[in-house]
């Protein structure tokens, strides 16, 4: 399982490209963490674009988490799958996805990240960090709680929500395992954004 500092959440609403076009240039760009997150389709069509995104990551050996479907998750092989708050309990995720694969939990409180890490989650996402337009997520957490949540859970803490390069460095400094970025890897020239967020991210005091 590689999981590095930056995780592209894969959306379209962003850039006029296809899921593989925009994931191949992701992955040539130096990504190699792909989260497949896709809320409007059937699951059949879920299906067959995580296959394909399962193929595609296995070429670059990069790895694919799968939001919400275990499932779906299952059926392709993923690394892993990343569960909300409403999704499939984590005990019960467990037991069908079995103990090799990555468990992730979104998580919007240091009671939620608590309850994740004891319920034997891999990583949390914690966020929205601040405001983001690409879903619903609530009111932005700011960086001072992310590093409150820090203080509460020794599993990888995954910053999410609103992550760009303007604000990354604070989301570091605050002890963020990783961020997760969606919109500000897909607006404008999507593989010159990755260059300027693996510089930042692999600084001297870099993320891992």
């Amino acid at each position: 399982m590689y999981l590095n500092g930056l995780c592209f959440i894969t959306g379209r609403k962003e850039s006029c490209l296809t899921l593989k076009e925009i994931v191949t240039i992701v992955l040539s760009s130096g990504v190699r963490w792909i989260q497949y997150r896709e809320k409007d389709k059937s699951r059949r069509d879920i299906y067959r674009e995580a296959l394909m995104l399962r193929e595609l990551t296995d070429k670059f050996g990069a790895s694919l988490i799968v939001n919400d479907y275990t499932d779906i998750a299952i059926a392709v092989n993923a690394d892993g799958v990343h569960l909300g708050q409403k999704d499939l309990p984590l005990k019960e995720a467990r037991k069908i996805f079995g103990e090799e694969k990555i468990i992730g939990i979104s998580t919007h409180s240091a009671e939620e990240a608590i309850a994740a890490e004891a319920g034997g989650a891999d990583y949390i996402g914690f966020g929205p960090v601040f405001h983001t337009a690409t879903k619903d997520a609530g009111e932005p957490k700011g960086i001072a709680m992310l590093g409150e949540i820090k203080k509460h859970v020794k599993i990888p803490v995954v910053a999410i929500g609103g992550i760009n390069l303007e604000n990354l460095e604070s989301v570091i400094d605050s002890g963020a395992d990783a961020v997760a970025v969606a919109s500000a890897i897909l607006k404008g020239n999507i593989s010159e954004n990755i260059t300027r967020f693996l510089k930042v991210l692999y600084r001297e005091n870099q993320i891992v």
